[in-house]
């Protein structure tokens, strides 16, 4: 099984991996925290910083680097069939690169990692992140925050060339200063961006074309829209389409009327899978924070009762996660040569009486609890009578 992209903990995402019965990944947000004992032991070390005029900019943040190992959700989340996962930074503007890991237990958080950087996580809320100016002011509308974005990308094209320039020749010319926050932004291999609305869409993909930037789509409610899914297939970009169905708010006023796009976007959500795949657009499935294992489960469900094909289900929570992530050569199917990540069940995914028997994760096998639930959850052990 496998994840496929941002979740809700400050430095979660969704993943890519293998799930039982020959299928690859699957896509719950990952486990790891914004805090290590390794980043305590060295928080009183001032580090390098980018401008002060770089709010909610934390672009260096790499979430391999702030895992926690014995962190519980990874056997949570493992417990439910997912092997892999992809797991961003979540806070700020831009809060950071994704890194892709196995859900091993009691390893070294570096033994989990199998691509330290595959993105950077970019939020259109400022969402109380870090970098250089922290607190109120720019950029305090969506505007701002679109040409705060936009300048970013600016001054690191203009980094990038004077740095090029004093490595080619160094003589007579000032050495430039370094940047982490330009930096971290130049070594992201793509971007992720946010776009749930059918505007937002159109918004988000004509703005990746304007910056240049291989681009990813997260969040897309509305893409079930005729409008949405040419669009899409026009510009090519893959989409990872979140799991938390919307649904109304449990406090929510009786006397408040919901707006007709609002019911009908509650109504159509989950049967964007389906009609994304009839349209042959590339997305994939992600948790977007759902991390238990009967939650994710409900959600696949409501999709494949939406009118996604269980075929397709498996494929969008783990092959097509790995495709998107560019690592389909190592994870996402069972095939001769890929990494050992896959699960054994008895039944079929996706049903309530489906129990999970075997996982393996990088070739190590965890057995359930005999009196676990229906459909995997339940404690997973170590079996010692295997070995990785």
């Amino acid at each position: 099984s496998t994840v496929g992209i941002p979740g809700a903990a400050p430095a979660t995402a969704a993943a890519a991996g293998g799930r039982g019965g020959g299928r690859g990944q699957t896509t719950p947000a990952t486990p790891s925290t914004p805090t290590t004992p390794a980043v305590a032991a060295t928080a009183t070390v001032e580090r390098a910083r980018g401008p002060e005029d770089r709010p909610s900019t934390t672009s260096w943040l790499i979430a391999a680097d702030e895992i926690q190992a014995t962190d519980r959700r990874i056997e949570t989340v493992r417990s439910g069939g997912i092997t892999t996962a992809v797991t961003f930074p979540t806070r700020g503007i831009f809060a950071g690169q994704g890194s892709i890991i196995d859900l091993l237990s009691g390893e070294r958080a570096g033994e989990m990692v199998l691509v330290p950087s595959v993105g950077q996580y970019i939020s259109l809320s400022r969402g109380g992140g870090g970098g250089g100016g922290g607190g109120g002011g720019f950029p305090s509308s969506l505007m701002g925050t679109i040409s705060y974005i936009r300048q970013i990308y600016l001054d690191a094209a203009h980094y990038k060339l004077v740095k090029d320039a004093y490595a080619k020749d160094p003589r007579g010319i000032q050495r430039p200063e370094y940047d982490h926050a330009l930096e971290g932004v130049l070594e992201s291999k793509r971007i992720l961006l946010p776009a749930n609305r059918l505007v937002e869409i159109d918004r988000m993909l004509r703005f990746a074309a304007e910056l240049k930037q291989p681009a990813i789509l997260y969040g897309a409610r509305e893409s079930y829209r005729p409008e949405a899914v040419e669009l899409l297939k026009k510009s090519g970009a893959p989409v990872l389409v979140s799991m938390r169905w919307p649904e109304p708010p449990r406090d929510a006023n009786p006397e408040d009327v919901d707006s007709l796009q609002t019911l009908e976007t509650r109504d159509q959500a989950a049967s964007a899978p389906a009609v994304l795949q009839k349209a042959g657009v590339q997305f994939a499935l992600y948790s977007d924070g759902l991390d238990q294992p009967r939650d994710i489960q409900r959600a696949v469900k409501k999709a494949i009762d939406a009118g996604l094909a269980r075929e397709d289900a498996i494929r969008a929570l783990t092959l097509a996660p790995a495709r998107i992530y560019g690592v389909a050569d190592r994870v996402g199917s069972i095939e001769k040569g890929k990494i050992a990540n896959l699960i054994v069940t008895r039944g079929e995914l996706f049903d309530d009486r489906t129990r999970i028997e075997m996982i393996f994760v990088d070739g190590r096998k965890y057995t359930l609890a005999a009196d676990a639930a229906p459909g995997g959850r339940g404690p997973v052990t170590d079996d010692p009578g295997v070995n990785r």
